[in-house]
């Protein structure tokens, strides 16, 4: 039916042209029809008694006598025909027009240099599939094209347009021809593995039937076609057993201009009207299902009379509104009416060829009137601009067409958007989405990717081996974000920003040091006064109780100096605690370090004080003239003097100062002191600890000397003390961060000197304040003397 109404559009467009007075006036275009059933060598002989006449059929010869000219060829249908055609036309440039051949070869003028078409252009198809694909946000698309060079250079052309758009390739498989069932098994298996749910149909409607029907068997469903023109409005749709497969269906097909007129003429067609149409009969019996002479009615057939009514048949059998192919036809015989138009209207003299001349109607050469075939440009009836490029292509103009079936079994083609290649990048394709139907398993626009987007606060990560749209999401890094969606890489943060907890937006960092509001802090600066006053306290009953003789055997003055560094040592934590400035900075580790060796030294001068004061009361002892305080407050002045100087050059050389770390935590902007020199920071640890265990050792060798209140046993306990806490100390605070390193440094402050307070001064004020009888020179002596016994 559809092949028959070219015919008519055909006759139509002679018809149309040869009763215009402004189009050929005083020529008459005649015509000859010849089917080439589908086959290249039936094609190849039709071209070739055209050529030839009536005679047989001689290369480069015709038996036609001088009238009427031949003028062009307006087809052939198959891609493969018109290929074999060409190639004879080519080489005198005869005019070919095709009213439907897609290949893309075809529009290489170098094989067919008198080649063009009506169809459109053939870079127009993949584009308009692809603006499609990408309109839908599909990504993950199966090519199937059939076995033959459309299919082979229309898929490959539709896979180059995919990749600029970033759209993967699901599959591409090739359909046999003939198919068999081994290929049809390896495509439905395709089909199945990856589950794309848009393919794309690059083959004839011919070789789909048998691909069809295996998706039938298959009980594959919720699929979506996208079919190409050369199918979508074909004879596939007929068939009902595949509407179900076929339903939601989407597609371009060759734009449907109005014909005026061209419907009343479909209906005006009877065998009686045009007795030499030898096809006319035979598709009088296809539409009304009837036999022409059925005399004998053996066969349950009623005969046809010629007068049935063509009005009445259903548009799905002979469709007498959408002439899309029918409609190419009718511009190629008017394009070959213009060329010959125009070269009709050439003036001598300023012709386009040789000095100027112009073409002669009756002795015209093909390659005359090719040159005017090449340049024509006009509006057709129905307004559809009609012109060929340097390619002899069509711009393309498609209607996006969407196949619906309705419960009560009826089912049409039904324009949901269109295709103008003439239009500006951008917007050359236009649909109404909301017309569109997709089938029974989806209400909407059905998703096909590899992978589900990836959500902001994720990048995708590409899985190996596999197409660029399969990916897996992953979380962004630390100090990354993501703020879009399917991003394939997260953006860092400025170094003062931080993710939020779904890393979809920088927050600026929170900036943290030790301060008086924090918790920390606080316990902190509670323990640090406490012990203050504990500290002032004891000094109090020391002043107090001067005169009494525990305080005086005690050396008071190293006790009150010992006392004030220990004081100094609660009170420098304070320089630890709040925002770091440049002040605190600068002084905070020497005045920590000096305090600390100064307590040290007293602690090692007081050790030594009584061990000369022991020995001194020896017989011909040589330490008694050491007896004095020339030797402890040298000691003191050596030990502070040192880390003095330490701590000065440390100042001095490597001042300390604040700084914003924005890499010690995670989310966080550490206000800390930035250390001048690590080295010199244990240089001046290492003198501390040079003294502590030089104090140490000294009181452990004199914990046996008979000293009343036992105080080198309490030294000795203390200094154990006071090492451990900074042996301790030194591996917390390299693994420790922040705010927490600043807490671990003012702990180990804290703890050695309560340590120290505690050993050296909590059992003599035990006994001034609790046990004053105890604090006499009595109880004093007769301790010492029993230590001498012991």
């Amino acid at each position: 039916m559809e092949k028959y109404q070219y015919v008519l559009a055909m006759l139509f467009a002679i018809n149309e042209i040869n009763a215009s007075p402004l189009l050929l006036p005083n020529v008459t275009l005649g015509y000859e029809v010849y089917d080439p059933c589908y086959s290249d060598m039936v094609a190849i002989d039709a071209v070739m008694c055209y050529l030839s006449g009536n005679q047989s059929k001689v290369p480069n010869y015709s038996c036609r006598s001088a009238s009427p000219k031949l003028s062009a060829v307006v087809g052939d249908s198959p891609s493969s025909g018109s290929v074999a055609i060409a190639r004879i036309l080519g080489l005198t440039y005869f005019p070919q027009i095709s009213y439907a051949s897609a290949l893309p070869t075809l529009a290489d003028k170098t094989q067919f240099p008198s080649f063009v078409r009506t169809v459109g252009t053939v870079d127009s198809q993949p584009v308009a599939v692809v603006q499609m694909i990408r309109h839908f946000n599909w990504s993950w698309v199966g090519i199937l094209s059939s076995n033959n060079d459309y299919g082979d250079q229309g898929s490959q052309k539709l896979k180059r347009e995919m990749a600029k758009s970033d759209i993967c390739v699901a599959f591409a498989k090739t359909l046999s021809t003939p198919p068999s069932k081994e290929s049809l098994d390896n495509i439905m298996d395709a089909i199945q593995k990856t589950k794309t749910n848009v393919i794309v149909l690059y083959a004839y409607a011919t070789e789909l039937i048998a691909f069809l029907q295996a998706v039938t068997a298959n009980k594959i469903s919720g699929k979506v076609w996208i079919a190409v023109g050369s199918w979508l409005p074909s004879a596939v749709f007929t068939q009902k057993d595949l509407w179900p497969v076929l339903n939601g269906t989407i597609g371009l097909a060759k734009y449907s201009s109005n014909i005026p007129g061209f419907q009343d003429f479909l209906y005006s067609i009877y065998p009686a009207k045009y007795p030499n149409d030898i096809f006319i009969r035979e598709f009088w019996e296809q539409v009304f299902s009837c036999k022409w002479n059925n005399v004998s009615n053996v066969t349950n057939v009623p005969s046809c009379t010629g007068k049935e009514d063509l009005t009445k048949v259903d548009k799905s059998v002979y469709d007498t509104t959408n002439f899309r192919l029918s409609v190419s036809v009718y511009n190629a015989v008017y394009a070959v009416a213009h060329a010959i138009d125009n070269m009709l209207s050439c003036q001598g003299g300023s012709g386009p060829f040789t000095n100027g001349t112009c073409a002669n109607i009756e002795s015209f050469q093909p390659w005359q009137l090719f040159y005017y075939v090449k340049r024509i440009h006009f509006l057709n009836s129905g307004g559809e601009r009609v012109a060929f490029d340097e390619k002899g292509e069509l711009k393309g103009l498609y209607d996006v067409l969407n196949w619906q079936t309705s419960p009560d079994l009826k089912g049409e083609l039904v324009k949901v958007g269109m295709f103008d290649d003439w239009g500006p990048n951008g917007k050359k394709l236009v649909l109404n989405e909301k017309h569109i139907i997709w089938g029974k398993m989806y209400k909407e626009v059905p998703p096909s990717v590899c992978c589900d987007s990836c959500p902001p606060g994720f990048w995708k990560a590409p899985r190996e081996g596999q197409p660029f749209c399969c990916y897996d999401c992953l979380p962004c890094s630390d100090g990354e974000i993501s703020n879009q969606t399917d991003t394939t890489d997260c953006m860092r943060c400025p170094e003062d920003q931080w993710p939020n907890e779904d890393r979809v937006k920088c927050i600026p960092k929170v900036l943290e040091f030790l301060s008086y509001e924090d918790p920390l802090g606080i316990a902190l600066s509670t323990i640090t006064s406490a012990c203050s006053l504990l500290t002032v306290s004891v000094l109090c009953i020391f002043i107090r109780f001067r005169d009494t003789p525990l305080v005086k055997a005690n050396n008071r003055s190293l006790s009150y100096l010992l006392l004030v560094a220990l004081l100094l040592c609660f009170l420098c934590s304070f320089l630890f605690i709040g925002r770091p400035s440049t002040i605190t900075c600068l002084i905070r580790q020497a005045v920590f370090g000096t305090i600390f060796s100064l307590c040290v030294s007293c602690i090692f001068a007081k050790t030594i004080t009584v061990v000369i004061a022991f020995s001194a009361t020896k017989p011909n002892s040589p330490l008694r003239r050491w007896v004095g305080s020339s030797i402890p407050n040298s000691m003191i002045l050596t030990g502070s003097s040192i880390q003095s100087v330490i701590c000065i050059s440390w100042v001095i050389m490597y001042p300390s100062s604040p700084q914003l770390n924005m890499k010690a935590m995670k989310g966080i902007i550490t206000v800390e002191c930035r250390e001048g020199s690590i080295t010199y920071f244990y240089i001046m640890l290492g003198f501390l600890a040079f003294l502590a265990l030089l104090t140490l050792v000294v009181a452990f060798l004199a914990r046996n000397l008979p000293d009343g209140f036992n105080e080198t046993k309490f030294i000795t306990f203390s200094m154990l003390v006071f090492t451990s806490v900074w042996i301790s100390f030194i591996p917390a605070y390299v693994s420790t961060k922040g705010k927490y390193m600043v807490a671990v440094e003012i702990f180990a402050i804290l703890s050695s000197s309560l340590g120290l307070i505690c050993c050296i001064f909590a059992p003599k004020c035990h006994i001034i304040v609790l046990k004053p009888h105890m604090n006499t020179k009595d109880y004093l002596i007769s301790k010492s003397q029993i230590g001498k016994k012991i």
